[in-house]
């Protein structure tokens, strides 16, 4: 599908890669950019409309699609990353924690807007996942399954959607830095390159980006005659 003309929405698009796709929509010609968030007082982009929305509240996202009928595209964003692994204290409340707002949370507002992508012509969805989608280890375990999920999801709906002309992408990427990833001393990837990839993709009518080396590299190693997600993470 094509930016220009587009009628975006973006979740979490106060900070980090949700406000970097909001600035490169914005820059690609979408008549207009809708930035969801938690607080929409948070939202300081000029030429978005700042939107309500908590992914893990399914009354705000009902809200949000009653409000946002035009929506053409919806770029799912908004997610949360916590470490430790499975072992650790806490890892349940973890895993429920990341489980609602980045598996939950992305299929809740996909299916909110399904409806008015299809009376739009059928539009795009761009799931933003992971290389953690694909491999686990000690540091972000739970939040792995978060992700291992939502890449499920973004599959199961592209053949769902197919139907109705939603182009249903998946992006994976590794470290992006942002505040999310602040604390990790790693090699990290702009958020302005990711959401420029993505949008490349996306007009091209590809269903998955492959936004960096890592995601590529791991990408490859999933068909290997020893799965690379059968060795530790180099993290």
């Amino acid at each position: 599908m094509k930016v220009e003309g587009s009628v975006a929405l973006v979740t979490g698009a106060n900070r980090g890669l949700g406000l970097a796709f909001a600035r490169a929509l914005l820059a690609r010609g979408a008549a207009k950019v809708y930035a969801g968030a938690r607080d929409p007082g948070s939202v300081t982009l000029a030429g978005v409309v700042p939107l309500k929305l908590d992914v893990t509240s399914q009354a705000e996202v009902a809200a949000a699609a009653e409000q946002a009928r035009d929506v053409t595209l919806l770029v799912n964003n908004a997610g949360i990353a916590m470490t430790g692994a499975f072992a650790e204290a806490g890892a349940i409340e973890r895993m429920r924690a990341q489980f609602e707002t980045n598996a939950v949370g992305t299929l809740r507002t996909a299916l909110a807007f399904a409806p008015a992508l299809a009376a739009n012509g059928g539009g795009g969805i761009v799931n933003v996942l992971s290389i953690a989608s694909w491999i686990n280890g000690p540091l972000l375990a739970t939040y792995g399954v978060s992700k291992a999920a939502a890449w499920s999801i973004t599959n199961g709906l592209r053949l769902e959607l197919a139907g109705q002309g939603t182009q249903v992408v998946g992006m994976h990427a590794g470290f992006i830095d942002t505040d999310l990833t602040q604390g990790l001393d790693l090699p990290k990837v702009t958020p302005e390159s990711v959401a420029e990839a993505t949008l490349e993709a996306l007009e091209r009518g590809e269903l998955e980006v492959l936004a960096d080396d890592p995601s590529r590299m791991i990408r490859a190693g999933l068909g290997a005659e020893r799965g690379v997600y059968l060795d530790p993470p180099a993290v």
